[in-house]
This record gives C-alpha cells, structure tokens and sequence, in this order.
C-alpha cells in the first residue's frame, strides 16, 4: 500500500487525506498550527491519523508522495528536505483530478478570479446542469470527489495551487488578467508569477479552450512564450475579435464555432469595467459548454454580486459602506476606486504583498479625501500617499470597530466608506472573509 503524507490541515489539506482515504492509501496528515474543530471532526470520522503543533519528519520524510496545501512556501524546511530527497510534493487539485472523469472549467488570474468563477457555476446551474464549485472556492475538491459525484467542476485555482500541479488538465481554461501579486511568494521577480499561471494550460489539448484577456498586456506579452494546441478565445473591450467576445455599440458579442450573439450591457447584473471583462469570461466559457445563447443572457441578468466585493453593506447618514475585503493587490483596488462616483473615505492596509502603490497615485488625487489605515505596519502606504492626501488625511488603526468608527466621524454626507485593502489581511485577522465579516458587524454596530 502506497503511503501517502498531507502537509496542512485546513479546507484542502483534509479533502485531499479524506479522499487519499477512500482510494486506499496509507495516509497521514500533519499541521505545523492547530487544526480548526470542524476538521479535527472530519479527520476522526474518517479515522484519518493527524499531527498538529509541528511535524514529526520521519513520519512525512517516509512518505511516497506528499500533497501540500497551498498556503505552506516551498520555502519552509520540510518541503525543502523532501524536494531534496525526490518526494514528489503536489497540490490537492494534482490529486484529485487523478480520480475525477468530470468536465472541468478551471479558473486563475490575479482579479476577478472568484466573481468569474462564481458567475460560471450559476450560469452551469441555471442550464440544469450537475456541477461542483471549488477549488480555491466553496468545498475542498479532492472531498467532493471522495464523497459526491458531478458531471462539471468550475474551480478556481490560485498560483500557489498551480505550482503543485504537473499532469492536471482542464477542458477550459481561463486566466483573467495577470497584475503584480503574491510576488513575496516568487522571489519579488513578476515573471516567476507570470509563468505559475501559465501552469494552467500546459497539458490543454486540441478538444480544450484557453479564455483569456486580450487587452492585458501582461497576459498577451507572454503569449508567444508558450506553446498550446487548445482552441483560443479572447476578450476584449478595446477590440474586434474572430473568436471570442468583444464589446460594440454597447452590447457585448460573443463568436464561438458558427455561432453569433449578442447581450446589452445595460441588461447586465454586474457594473463596472472590471465586472464587464468577468461577465464575457464567464459567457465564452458557458458557450464553449454549450450552455444556449437564452440561458447566458438571462444568468448574466439575475446573478446576485459575491461577498467581499464590492459588497454594499448599509448607507448611514448618507454615507455608503462598501465591503470589498477580496481586493488584496493593487489592482483589485485600482478597480473598486475607479468605478466610485463619490468622494471616497479609503480602508487601506494589511499584509503587504511587494505592492507598487503609484499606480493609484491619480485615483487617489482624483477620489480620495481621506485614507484610514487598517494594519499592523502602514509605513509603506504613508510613504506612497501623504503627499497626495497630505499626512493629516491618514489615520492608523488596528481593529475593524476603532476602524469603522474612525471613518464614520471623517466621512460627510455623500461620502463612500470604501474598504479595499490592497493587502492580504493576515496581520490582524485569519482572512478576508474574517475582515470583511468583521468590518460588516462594526458598520452594523454604528
């Protein structure tokens, strides 16, 4: 029997043992923290041994292959002990696809990536079919193909996911865009992030499609870099395309084969620039599943926008909270202020991913009165934006309710409190979801 040892006890971590376990692996899993209840639960229900509080070495350095969950650096000892003794260490999406005959649309980019994502599953839905979100998204992959069955899987897949990956392979492929991220994952170096995301259409055959952004200048700079048999379909809102989607007239048209369509931007549910480039590759990616023009035109209609983006929580004396703790680069922030018609009041700060901050610079003088830092160390935004806003216009703060309260008494009637944080939230809080959660209970407190 093949031993198998997972490094990670969370979401992904715990599918992938659960799933090892049904296969009839040998299986351990070890957690450097504590591991959650709600897993510690699962794991006992299936009388899957663990490890939490650090890592017994003999018992992961023995393993025959090692699944890593993708918030563990290939950089901590224990990954770089079994890389050196030529353990094969791969991601929880590697494994699972092993045992998944499902079709499978596969999401990455650095924005946009979780709103595409959520859009396919309900456009899949809506058409009747069977399918499963995950991924970086809703349930572990790996568990829902331990203990469920689906036709279709609309997953998204961060870069570090990607990294363990070596033989997986999609029917679709989308990468959204490709912007500055995650870069203190890559060695500060953009390229070494680039081609992670690129992992995602290594093994595309000729039966397979790429969906990608053609007016991203990163994405298509690397495009002569690569080489793929999979049909291609771009999407644009600055360019006639043969095959794929384009924005003219004001209505979005999609080409795919034979076929010719045609959707009003005004009928969409989802505004702004950035939502415009997720909607068209949400309907090339249904298109190319053979969803009908009728059922695309209509999800795009009645989908409901995700938590954590762009989310408005409650207008308070005329002021708009807006929760949109998802942003955790640059550019995501860069997207969220260019869209706001209202002078904006900016939640700013967190874990500082090797952010380049001067792209802002113009939407910041053109929208921003005032910025309230959410973080442990703020220097760098002081730093990029004291000379725009001045050094009396930014505050610090160290907690959701001081936070929100501080910017309810510098806000002004007609003002938009704009939680968009750039930054990863794990110095003071375990996620975006906890961040974002916690900053909609501080406005509900007001």
């Amino acid at each position: 029997m093949s031993r198998i040892a997972v490094l990670g006890g969370a979401e992904s971590g715990v599918g992938a043992a659960v799933l090892a376990k049904v296969k009839g692996f040998d299986i351990f899993l070890s957690d450097n923290g504590k591991i959650k209840q709600e897993y510690r639960d699962i794991l006992d229900r299936w009388e899957i041994p663990y490890e939490e509080g650090g890592h017994t070495e003999e018992l992961i350095l023995s393993a025959d292959e090692v699944i890593k969950s993708p918030g563990i650096p290939y950089s901590v000892p224990i990954v770089k002990k079994l890389e050196a003794q030529g353990t094969h260490v791969i991601s929880e999406i590697e494994f699972a696809a092993r045992y998944d005959t499902a079709k499978k649309i596969c999401i990455t980019g650095s924005n946009g990536k979780t709103t595409t994502t959520s859009l396919i599953y309900y456009l899949l839905q809506q058409a009747g079919l069977n399918v499963g979100l995950g991924g970086n998204i809703g349930k572990s992959y790996a568990l829902q193909v331990a203990t469920e069955h689906h036709d279709y899987y609309v997953l998204e897949i961060s870069s570090f996911q990607l990294d363990g990956c070596f033989d997986f392979r999609p029917d679709i492929a989308i990468i959204t865009n490709i912007t500055p991220d995650h870069l203190d994952r890559y060695d500060y170096n953009l390229e070494n992030y680039v081609k992670s995301k690129f992992r995602i259409i290594r093994n595309l055959g000729p039966d397979d499609c790429f969906i990608f952004d053609s007016d991203d200048a990163v994405t298509i700079g690397h495009l002569d870099k690569i080489i793929t048999q999979a049909k291609m379909l771009p999407y644009s809102q600055e360019k006639e395309v043969e095959q794929g989607a384009y924005v003219q007239d004001r209505k979005i048209v999609m080409k795919y084969k034979e076929d010719e369509s045609e959707i009003y931007l005004n009928e969409l549910a989802l505004g702004g620039k950035h939502n415009l480039y997720n909607s068209m590759a949400a309907a090339l990616a249904a298109k190319a599943a053979g969803i009908g023009s009728g059922v695309i035109r209509n999800s795009l209609k009645t989908f409901q926008p995700i938590e954590h983006r762009l989310e408005p929580v409650l207008s308070i004396k005329d002021v708009l909270y807006i929760n949109d703790s998802k942003a955790t680069n640059v550019d995501a922030a860069w997207y969220a202020l260019d869209c706001q018609t209202r002078p904006v009041v900016w939640i700013v700060g967190g874990t500082d991913k090797g952010n380049d901050y001067s792209v802002l610079n113009e939407l910041v003088r053109q929208k921003v009165r005032k910025i309230v830092c959410l973080g442990v160390d703020n220097r760098k935004i002081h730093e990029a934006f004291e000379g725009i806003v001045g050094a009396e216009n930014i505050v610090d703060t160290r907690s959701a309710e001081e936070c929100v309260k501080t910017c309810a008494s510098l806000a002004n009637p007609g003002d938009v409190v704009l939680l968009s944080p750039c930054c990863a939230s794990f110095d003071l809080f375990t996620c975006y979801e906890d961040r974002g959660e916690r900053f909609k209970d501080a406005v509900r407190n007001l």
